[in-house]
This record gives structure tokens, C-alpha cells and sequence, in this order.
């Protein structure tokens, strides 16, 4: 139960990232993947690019996780790591551009992913997990 939780949790703190461009432009990750979400059917080729499929891929292998009756720990993993390359992405370009807003909106997901990890270590391993 609890590795269901903190694998939703991490689907959460990951749509909570705040991006900031230049124009006064700003959106929170759960913004611009409606926006992606809703241009996938209408314009595919705009949207096809591994900032925004990989994430993609990488919370929906984790809501995948959360519907199991015992969450796999590799899935969750993978999940971390493609969610993972945006979010760390995104804390570099907030420490480089001393962007608070930034850092501070992806600290959650980063750890909530250290705690997870942590969690899945300290599981016993079976055949199944």
C-alpha cells in the first residue's frame, strides 16, 4: 500500500514543476501536458519531442504501477528516471537562472524520489516486485 502512495505522489509533485521563459511566460507542468495532451490528436508532429513524450511515458508507467496489486519496483524505477531527466533538467536551469520558483517546484519530486527509491531498496526482493 505504501509503495502505491508514494508512486502517486510522485505523479503529482511531477505535474506541480513550474516552467518560466522568457515574454513573461510561465506555465506548471500539469498546464502544458493538457496542452500536449490536447494537441496529440490534433497536431501529433508538434508535440514529439523527448522533453515531453519521455515524462509522459515515465507517469503513465507509473499509474500503471499504482492499479497493481503489488506496484513492480523496476517499473516504478523507470518511471522515476524518465521523469527524473525533465525535473533535474529543470532544478539545473532554476540554479543556473536563480530562479527560486523553479527550484522550489521541483524539490518535491525530487525527494519524493530519493524516499522512494529507499523505500523500494529496503523491500524484500521477490519474484514479483
Amino acid at each position: 500500500m505504501k509503495s502505491r502512495f508514494f508512486n502517486f505522489l510522485l505523479i503529482i509533485t511531477s505535474l506541480l514543476g513550474y516552467l518560466e521563459w522568457s515574454g513573461n511566460n510561465h506555465k506548471f507542468l500539469f498546464q502544458a501536458e493538457i496542452e500536449i495532451l490536447s494537441k496529440l490528436f490534433t497536431n501529433p508532429t508538434a508535440v514529439f519531442h523527448p522533453f515531453t513524450i519521455i515524462p509522459l511515458l515515465g507517469q503513465s508507467i507509473l499509474l500503471v504501477t499504482i492499479f497493481q496489486s503489488k506496484p513492480n519496483k523496476t517499473l516504478t524505477f523507470l518511471g522515476i528516471g524518465a521523469i527524473g531527466i525533465l525535473m533535474l533538467f529543470m532544478f539545473l536551469v532554476g540554479i543556473m537562472a536563480l530562479n527560486y520558483k523553479i527550484i522550489i517546484s521541483t524539490i518535491p519530486f525530487i525527494l519524493l524520489s530519493i524516499t522512494t527509491i529507499r523505500h523500494y531498496k529496503k523491500k524484500p526482493t521477490t519474484l514479483n516486485s
